[in-house]
């Protein structure tokens, strides 16, 4: 899935304005201006559309996890992890949003999305793990679909 699409998503579920979202990416110590992030959340093939670059796209996740549970100067930030990967922005959405197992399954539950434990703990393993398992790119929109449901309602 595309950051864009991911941006939007986001943007949505939290109400976001473009200079709240330049904020977030700020809370992981990195600039990017509102203008910036409205290109990346316009609808590709409309006028203003701009790719939204993998580092940007991972500075606002991680800032996300701190305008969602806060900063703690005792903590250092995470590292970058690059490049972006269904996987990563499930797993980066889990902790910003504090989601366990049971809600996770109740989020793609209530979109019909059927999915067993076991396959949903594959997608947070390492890669190199054998039972790892890569997220798709409709198993991430049904994830996306059925937070903005849990958070913002039917």
């Amino acid at each position: 899935m595309i950051n864009n699409d991911v941006l939007r998503s986001v943007r949505y579920i939290l109400a976001l304005n473009d200079v709240k979202m330049a904020a977030i990416v700020k809370l992981d110590d990195f600039d990017v201006d509102a203008a910036a992030m409205k290109a990346y959340t316009v609808k590709e093939g409309e006028e203003g559309f701009e790719k939204c670059p993998d580092e940007v796209m991972a500075h606002f996740l991680n800032g996300l996890v701190f305008f969602k549970r806060g900063k703690d100067d005792k903590f250092p930030a995470p590292a970058l992890e690059l490049p972006i990967t269904n996987n990563l922005v499930l797993k980066k959405l889990r902790v910003a949003f504090e989601l366990k197992d049971i809600d996770l399954h109740q989020i793609f539950t209530a979109v019909d999305f059927r999915i067993s434990k076991p396959e949903l703990s594959a997608l947070f393993r390492k890669p190199d793990n054998k039972n790892y398992r890569p997220c798709g790119d409709q198993m991430l929109r049904y994830f996306l679909k059925g937070l903005a449901l849990r958070i913002r309602g039917a």
